[in-house]
């Protein structure tokens, strides 16, 4: 995910590591390399990659490695690159020399390779005991200010990826009963706003978006009825492009599409993730963001504007260009 706007600025390598959690949205595990992004040392870009599983071909780390060199180029201007891996010497420290060798060889620089293994870090580029001794440096997380940085700038670091989903994952017992009643009585109304035509509904789409939003802004929670009428809504691809138009890039909007996620029945699910998603994006959280749209998808593959959203996080491209390209691809946005 990229930071133009961050204020993060790293002055060790126990900073760095410190930040690399809020940069992606949790703390990742063994078996995981990130790549960090600098421009004049200040961090503009984050990306993580799960490792190949001990003992897998040599080719599948080359091809790890063949798609997130493009994706860190596509940031340009660079200064600089960090590596960061998380887990034992045996496995790391190999592959993080081979990703490293692969940004040089793109024409990159790569500043440092660190290895993160409980709480020391490892350099692997510096051979100096003074200051990087083998056996690597301890580091407290809770002691750097990078930390107070992060959550001064909104950055939240969860615990791991489950966390992350655990965001927005569909209510269950009693409150997934009630969505359901609530869905069957609002498909009834929705057969007789089919009645007024397009123009009728797209206009129902807009006023119910809106006003959800706006309801949301106020500090009041939807009600079941009200949740269930939205997603039904906006299963119109002109109600949910109404409703990325509205969807502003703050945490409030995030939080907003993440409720109506978790309580939308399952088959109503590919719209609110995906406006969970360009929220997310939006407002930086690259690790919700795809793990949403991937969520849109697991419901319905053919979810375009989720795929779009998701091909478009891989590849590293900012919120700018996906804007752009839902523009020109859009519906006709409704009625006001």
């Amino acid at each position: 995910m990229s930071f133009p706007d961050n204020k993060l600025t790293v002055r060790s390598p126990a900073d760095l590591v410190t930040a690399v959690p809020y940069l992606l949205g949790f703390h990742p595990a063994d078996g995981s390399i990130a790549v960090i992004a600098s421009r004049d040392r200040r961090i503009v870009f984050a990306a993580r990659s799960d490792l190949p599983a001990p003992g897998a071909p040599a080719s599948h780390l080359l091809d790890l490695t063949a798609n997130l060199v493009p994706v860190v180029r596509r940031q340009q201007p660079i200064s600089d690159l960090i590596l960061v891996g998380y887990g034992d010497a045996d496995r790391l420290d190999p592959a993080l020399h081979t990703v490293g060798e692969a940004f040089t060889a793109s024409g990159m620089t790569v500043r440092d390779l660190l290895r993160v293994t409980g709480s020391r870090i490892v350099n692997l580029t510096c051979h100096n005991p003074a200051c990087c001794p083998p056996q690597g440096t301890p580091f407290d997380p809770t002691a750097s200010l990078v930390a107070v940085q992060a959550t001064a700038a909104g950055l939240v670091a969860l615990p791991d990826r489950a966390a992350v989903a655990a965001r927005f994952a569909p209510v269950n017992g009693t409150a997934r009963d009630r969505m359901r009643d609530a869905t069957r009585a609002a498909a009834d109304r929705l057969t007789t706003l089919n009645a007024t035509g397009e123009t009728g509904m797209d206009a129902a789409g807009a006023h119910a978006v809106r006003g959800a939003l706006r309801q949301h802004d106020g500090g009041n929670r939807l009600t079941d009825d009200e949740v269930a009428w939205l997603t039904l809504l906006l299963k119109r691809p002109s109600v949910r492009d109404r409703a990325v138009d509205l969807t502003q890039p703050h945490d409030g909007h995030v939080t907003f599409w993440a409720e109506v996620t978790r309580r939308a029945e399952e088959a109503l699910v590919p719209a609110p993730a995906t406006l969970l998603a360009v929220a997310a994006w939006r407002c930086g959280d690259g690790a919700l963001a795809a793990m949403a749209a991937d969520r849109a998808l697991q419901v319905d593959p053919t979810y375009q504007l989720a795929d779009l959203l998701r091909q478009a996080l891989h590849a590293g491209l900012p919120p700018s260009v996906f804007a752009q390209a839902f523009t020109t691809g859009r519906t006709n946005p409704a009625t006001e």
